[in-house]
């Protein structure tokens, strides 16, 4: 992946903060040639909104603060905002492949910001054809 974009959706994020032991071999790996610069995550406002859903319902300051840090205030991971040509991309893509709002939008973004890669773990997401999608459940079986 070196000098990649790596766009990075919510299930992974969540699983690599929450230590998820299933991917963390995979996850560790990831994050650390991040942190050392060898490619860059990207991911959307809409991973902000949904990795803080459940630690703010929960009361968890502290995880939420640890989500909006790593989001909002890595130098390696940029985050894009919602705009109108991502908006009609996702509704394209909504209406191609019959996907959930937060999927096209995620997918639509990470297609606008020109990733090389869409880091998943929704092995639906395959189907789509204008991105590279890599679902962890298959990279932990290499």
């Amino acid at each position: 992946m070196k000098n990649k974009r790596v766009f990075l959706d919510t299930a992974p994020l969540i699983y690599y903060i929450e230590e998820n032991q299933r991917y963390s071999s995979v996850l560790n790996k990831l994050f650390l040639d991040n942190s050392k610069g060898e490619f860059l995550f990207q991911t959307s406002v809409i991973t902000l909104l949904e990795v803080l859903v459940l630690p703010m319902r929960q009361n968890e300051i502290q995880l939420v603060e640890q989500y909006q840090n790593i989001l909002c205030n890595s130098p390696s991971i940029d985050i894009f905002d919602l705009n109108v040509e991502i908006a009609k991309q996702a509704a394209s893509y909504r209406a191609k492949y019959g996907m959930k709002t937060p999927d096209s939008i995620q997918v639509a973004t990470a297609v606008y910001a020109s990733a090389d890669y869409f880091l998943t773990n929704d092995i639906q997401l395959k189907a789509v054809k204008e991105i590279e999608v890599l679902v962890l459940d298959e990279l932990i079986k290499k």
